[in-house]
């Protein structure tokens, strides 16, 4: 018999921009406001997702995965270090105000220069945008470091940056290296490296909970950022593959990381979805709307939107029931 999923309850996060509807839209019941980040899949010692459902209930994912390297899958990505390490974070995140202009570093920058962690590329698939909702994707034009620091300084930087609108559905690959920032009224799913590296360029002049301005990292901002103009991202041609059932399109596929959307709907269907990892890679299930129940052999779990299932390589097959849209998360 193959290995079993099971349900994953999230770390969380109180940062001074987010707001309430991961808990009025993803019913997430965490007791904190504001409520920014939910870390949905995690291994990351600033936030490491609980098992919630399963033989290793209320244990905590890092430790499971230790214990039973083989749920990572044979990828390359799944041996960090010699060690078995989950080389993904998924992240659900809130955006009640502005988020922060910052860049991520690339793996060699931090390997070098953050004690040997990963660089952090990511990708966003909008849940939810408010009209005239935008972001920030790197520049309009080339743009000298000394001019970035003085716009800096004049609190003048938001006239270089190239402002993208952003609406339900849109997906966006940020490289590490692009400087950008989620605006105000967005919801996002955010699939990235297991990383948590996040230079900020600028902040709004914003303090902290202590009453003290958040910290900028001007420097290594400016080692790492690619300065160049950036064409406006398109959203790439999705072609939907249909099967009884089920729907699915490819959103990204990079070298850290592949993400999917799936679409299942069995309540008209007396054949029902199967789902099943190879000996490769385990599975992230992400599920973004709608209900249903995953079942094997002496197996059954239900899932609710805003649940992350974790599904370990080469598991049992498994069958879907009910009406959802999941993010499948792989390497």
């Amino acid at each position: 018999m193959g290995n079993k999923p099971f349900l994953l309850k999230p770390a969380a996060k109180d940062y001074l921009w987010g707001g309430s509807r991961l808990n009025d839209d993803f019913a997430k019941g965490i007791e904190m406001s504001p409520l920014a980040e939910t870390w949905e899949c995690s291994t990351h010692p600033d936030g490491v997702s609980t098992v919630a459902s399963g033989i290793y209930k209320g244990r905590l994912l890092s430790d499971v995965l230790r214990e039973n390297p083989e749920y990572l899958g044979t990828h390359t990505l799944a041996v960090t270090e010699g060690r078995p390490e989950l080389p993904i974070l998924i992240k659900l995140i809130d955006a009640n105000k502005d988020l922060s202009l910052q860049v991520h570093p690339n793996d060699s920058y931090a390997k070098e220069n953050e004690n040997g962690s990963l660089g952090k590329t990511e990708m966003w698939y909008v849940l939810q945008a408010k009209k005239g909702a935008e972001l920030v994707y790197g520049f309009k034009q080339d743009i000298t470091a000394s001019r970035v620091r003085t716009a800096i300084k004049k609190e003048t930087i938001d006239r270089y940056l190239n402002h993208v609108p952003v609406h339900k559905d849109d997906l966006f690959f940020i490289e590490a290296g692009t400087v950008h920032a989620i605006g105000a009224g967005v919801i996002v799913a955010e699939i990235q490296q297991n990383s948590n590296l996040t230079y900020r360029l600028y902040d709004y002049g914003r303090v902290d909970k202590d009453g003290k301005p958040r910290e900028l990292h001007i420097d290594k901002a400016m080692d790492v950022a690619n300065l160049s103009s950036s064409a406006s991202p398109r959203q790439p041609m999705r072609v939907l593959k249909y099967r009884n059932g089920c729907a699915s399109e490819l959103l990204t596929r990079c070298k850290y990381f592949q993400v999917e959307r799936l679409l299942f709907n069995t309540e008209i269907h007396r054949e029902l979805t199967s789902f099943k990892t190879d000996k490769n890679s385990f599975h992230a299930l992400l599920c973004t709307d709608g209900c249903g129940v995953i079942f094997g052999t002496d197996f059954m779990l239900n899932f609710f939107k805003g649940d992350c299932i974790f599904v370990p390589a080469d598991s049992m097959e498994l069958m879907l029931h009910g009406k959802a849209q999941f993010l499948n998360v792989c390497c």
